[in-house]
Parts: structure tokens; C-alpha cells; sequence
């Protein structure tokens, strides 16, 4: 099928959803220009319309929920590394229902500011409060070497109170949905800097977490699952979590409800 064909296909089949007007067209136009800069063939790239369009009617389209209660809130949170300040009193809330992206310069924060807010370090001073289960997605690591995914799966997934079978079961569903099949008895440190990112990803949102913090988690993506990746991010806004995002790339932020810059001049704007 060739590119003009496919993208008719997709918008007829979201229209068949439900997801029409502005819309339709916001996610047509999308795929369009990711597949005019790939040169990839259609199905290989995004799979057969029916099932993307299936993948994204839920996220596009259709009337978003009021943001709700406060489930991330830090307040005048200030790190320095030695003498060289990192954060000077920085203030984020997000609510469910609501995605925030933290930009700025290489070096302003953003990894550091994430970390405290996973409570993986410390700050000097201010507070985090986190209402409800939390996920991470760091930038870095995250994953043990000699572990295969489904024992990554297993392992969150039992501090999550999942069982076994549902751990595997979800694991590989999400990773099928980052375009991923995950092999048995392959340990992640044999797996690309790209596939740990999604592993990351993946087990970041088992067990349905109230709060996830993703931390450049598209890192090796390709269009085709950098897109993908930003659909589950509005399939969670929807379900009511509340989502940060740490990212570089700034075409996304007006999909998102809150940006916190972090620089000299920090602000933050809804």
C-alpha cells in the first residue's frame, strides 16, 4: 500500500471511530510528515490503519475530563552540586488528568529535578508530596543487566501487587504496543540503547501508577514509536494519571497542559 493510499485508509477508519474534523486531520497530517521523512513503507512503519487508528481514537478527539485532584506537588525545590546550583526553588504542580513538560538548556536540571521528585535524591531544600503510586522512567539505566524483559516484568510487576502471568501478560502487551516483541532469555545488557528505553517505558506503567515521571524516555525511538509513545501519554492523561515529561523536543508542547522551563530565567506557564 503506498503512502497516499494508506493515509485515506487511516482517516476513514478514524472517522469509523469517531475521531473526525481537526482532529482526524491534526493525526493524518501527522503520520504524513513521519512517513515522508522515513521514505519506510506504510504498514511497516505504523501497521495496518485499522489497528493505529484503533491505537489512537481513544487519545484524539474526543471531549478530555476536568483535571482533578493534586497528585505531584513540589514546592521551592533547590539542589546545588558543591557550589554550582542546579535548582533554585522550583514549584510544579500537576493534577489528574494533566500532562507537564519540563524543558530547558543541557545542564539547567531537568534530570536532577525529576530524580527528587522519584525520590531517588535528595534536595537541599523544599517538598515533594505524591498522592497515590508513582512509576519512573529514568533517562539512564533503570534496568538490570542480566535480567531478560519478562523477569524485569515479574520483578516491578510484584511490587506493584501483580501477579506473575498478569505482569508477563501486561508487559508484553505494552511492549507490542511500542512496537517490541520481547525475547525470552535475553538479558538487557544485550538490548539497544532504544529497546531499554522501552523496557523502561514499559515498566514504568505496570500496575497502573497514579503519577509517572518520564524522563526523555523516546530516547532511540523511531517515528513511528516516538508517536506511539506520545499516545499513551494521552491515553494516561485520560485515565486520569498525572504525567511529567522531561523532553527537548518543543513541537509537543501543545499537546501538553503545563510547561515548566527550567533556565535563568525559570517559569512556569499553563
Amino acid at each position: 500500500m503506498n503512502h497516499d493510499g494508506w493515509l485515506s485508509a487511516l482517516a476513514h477508519e478514524l472517522r469509523r471511530r469517531g475521531v473526525g474534523g481537526d482532529a482526524a486531520r491534526q493525526v493524518v497530517a501527522e503520520a504524513a510528515v513521519h512517513l515522508r521523512e522515513s521514505g519506510g513503507d506504510p504498514m511497516r512503519v505504523f501497521g495496518p490503519p485499522p489497528a493505529y487508528a484503533s491505537a489512537v481514537a481513544d487519545s484524539v478527539g474526543r471531549p478530555r475530563r476536568r483535571p482533578g485532584e493534586v497528585l505531584l506537588e513540589a514546592r521551592g525545590i533547590t539542589k546545588k552540586y558543591g557550589r554550582r546550583p542546579v535548582l533554585t526553588g522550583v514549584d510544579l504542580v500537576v493534577r489528574s488528568g494533566e500532562v507537564a513538560a519540563v524543558i530547558g538548556a543541557n545542564g539547567c536540571g531537568k534530570s536532577t529535578f525529576l530524580s527528587i521528585c522519584a525520590g531517588l535524591t535528595g534536595a537541599d531544600k523544599g517538598e515533594v508530596r505524591v498522592r497515590g503510586s508513582l512509576g519512573y522512567c529514568p533517562q539512564d539505566g533503570g534496568t538490570a543487566d542480566f535480567l531478560d524483559a519478562g523477569e524485569h516484568f515479574v520483578l516491578i510487576g510484584a511490587g506493584r501487587g501483580m501477579s506473575r502471568e498478569e505482569a508477563v501478560r501486561v508487559g508484553d502487551a505494552r511492549a507490542s504496543a511500542l512496537d517490541w516483541t520481547p525475547g525470552r532469555g535475553r538479558q538487557a545488557r544485550h538490548l539497544s540503547g532504544g529497546t531499554r528505553q522501552k523496557l523502561n517505558l514499559v515498566l514504568a506503567g505496570l500496575g497502573e501508577p497514579d503519577v509517572l515521571l518520564l524522563d526523555e524516555p523516546y530516547q532511540g525511538f523511531d517515528k513511528g514509536t516516538y508517536l506511539d509513545f506520545w499516545h499513551q501519554v494521552w491515553q494516561w492523561r485520560e485515565a486520569g494519571k498525572a504525567v511529567v515529561v522531561v523532553t527537548h523536543l518543543l513541537n509537543r508542547l501543545d499537546q501538553v497542559d503545563t510547561v515548566l522551563e527550567l533556565s535563568p530565567a525559570r517559569k512556569a506557564v499553563a
